[in-house]
């Protein structure tokens, strides 16, 4: 059986993680999940570790503590390298709020392992726009940013920014993951984009996104412009 990775950064996310890591571990298939969690104020960590059987039973719940916040990008490499380190053949990026349905990590995993896809993307506007709950204002902004992207790269994916993701790990071992440098709300576009330029087989997933209904958003301005600038020096840079 393939071994499967979850991988869920948090910060401040008491309200939503005991109940999003029951959700994962009440599907088929064995999935297994990583926290990564940047000092959370709130006591995350401490609800993970409460979940964390003893030392003397084997868990498939794995805690790494992180001092402060240290974003977004930074999480997702650390996780993929521990990842690669444990064994894992596929590797999940997912939000620890519910936006994105536990229940489509089984979807994104066919993709990959019967659908010939090397990474997969739960995607929310590769069918229209499939989003709940959002302001306009800010699907507008979502929208239009991977219109953007995919302007200025040329890369097929309706959904560049999104955080809902299945890598197989042969992508993840050719990646140079020390070379990624957008850590924000960019990282996730230049995953996709370089694993695309290093030639492998993406395929969008159509899902439906739901707004947070408990905790905070962590979305900020500064994220946004990163990924502006980031992308226009991604189109020049060689792979």
């Amino acid at each position: 059986m393939d071994k499967k990775l979850v991988i869920i950064p948090t910060y401040n996310e008491k309200e939503n993680i005991a109940d999003i890591i029951q959700a994962v571990f009440s599907l088929p298939g064995d999935f297994h999940v990583l926290v990564i969690d940047d000092g959370s104020p709130d006591g995350t960590a401490d609800i993970v570790r409460s979940v964390i059987p003893g030392p003397d039973r084997e868990s498939n719940l794995h805690l790494i503590e992180r001092s402060g916040k240290l974003g977004l990008g930074t999480a997702y490499l650390t996780g993929f390298k521990w990842a690669l380190e444990h064994g894992y053949d596929y590797v999940f990026e997912m939000d620890a709020d519910f936006s994105h349905d536990p229940k489509d990590l089984l979807r994104l995993y066919e993709a990959c392992s019967e659908g010939g896809a090397d990474l997969a993307v739960g995607s929310r506007y590769c069918n229209g726009v499939s989003v709940v709950d959002w302001p306009m204002s800010r699907i507008v902004m979502s929208y239009f940013a991977s219109t953007y992207v995919r302007g200025v790269l040329g890369m097929h994916v309706y959904d560049t920014t999104a955080g809902f993701v299945c890598y197989s790990r042969k992508v993840l071992e050719t990646m140079n993951l020390d070379g990624v440098r957008m850590k924000g709300y960019g990282f996730q576009i230049e995953m996709k984009y370089t694993a695309w330029k290093l030639g492998f087989k993406l395929k969008e997933v159509p899902i439906i996104f739901t707004n947070r209904q408990k905790g905070t958003s962590k979305m900020s301005g500064g994220i946004f412009g990163e990924a502006f600038w980031g992308v226009i020096a991604l189109r020049f840079r060689r792979f």
